[in-house]
């Protein structure tokens, strides 16, 4: 995996213009690898791997007899993978990654609540339109796409195949949208994304690059990030959002603090 280090916004806004339709990822520590929320759930609690995808498959089961109650179309639990990115939005653990086709958008989570080095990891993901896995060619991105019931449970919930798809669900919520958003798939959870991408692997062009922000650079790329309105405000257009906003405005100035300042 290619690694270049990012000590300045000026230098970030330079090394971007290299990664012309590819995808995002923010985090806000240099060293925390592509794992997936529900990974890093199981890891936590020790489960054995031979049980993640009983375990993984049940939450589904209970959300989906559940959620109904909570939202105003049932039918949307009704397809599995719009039904895991409901999930995935609410703060459950799934395999789902989030992903940004925005550069600038990964920055922000990657910075937001960082203390230390952050990272944005850029995904090439026009070469992975063309490329299949070494171990299996006839598994096309076409082929195990998981909007697909019978995909979905054969080539991801089987925590069987090393594969990877990226994408959206058909429909997608007013979050997935405002963030410019997308998801990556793993086949198997315990292998981190840069693993699961051996499988896809080529001499010609990364699959996967580490952008490693230095956290000298934090304040400044906040404050620009602010004047391109990506905030919590933009990014979760609802009352959550709004209040979490709050925590920059606590960072942006724009006049001096008097006492009638409002």
């Amino acid at each position: 995996m290619n690694v270049t280090q990012i000590s300045s916004w000026s230098q970030f806004l330079h090394e971007i213009i290299k990664f012309d339709q590819w995808a995002f990822r923010g985090q806000p520590f240099a060293n925390m690898p592509l794992y997936s929320s529900l990974a890093r759930r199981l890891r936590q609690l020790n489960e054995p791997q031979d049980g993640w995808a009983l375990r993984e498959q049940r939450t589904i089961r209970v959300f989906k007899r559940k959620a109904h109650v909570h939202i105003h179309d049932p039918s949307a639990l009704e397809n599995t993978f719009r039904c895991m990115a409901i999930m995935q939005h609410h703060g459950a653990a799934t395999r789902l990654l989030d992903f940004t086709k925005s550069p600038f958008v990964a920055a922000f989570f990657a910075l937001e609540s960082a203390t230390g080095d952050a990272v944005v990891y850029a995904l090439n993901t026009p070469a992975l339109w063309r490329r299949n896995p070494l171990f299996d060619p006839s598994l096309t991105r076409a082929a195990i796409n998981p909007r697909s019931e019978e995909n979905l449970e054969k080539y991801f919930l089987s925590n069987e195949f090393p594969v990877i798809w990226f994408g959206e669900p058909n429909e997608m919520d007013h979050r997935l949208i405002a963030q410019s958003g997308l998801f990556v798939v793993p086949g198997q959870i315990h292998l981190p994304i840069d693993k699961l991408l051996d499988q896809y692997a080529t001499d010609d062009e990364p699959l996967l690059v580490q952008l490693i922000l230095s956290k000298q650079m934090r304040r400044e790329a906040m404050r620009e990030l602010y004047r391109m309105n990506v905030t919590h405000a933009s990014l979760r257009p609802d009352l959550d959002g709004l209040a979490s906003s709050m925590n920059q405005e606590l960072e942006i100035v724009w006049q001096p603090l008097l006492p009638d300042s409002q």
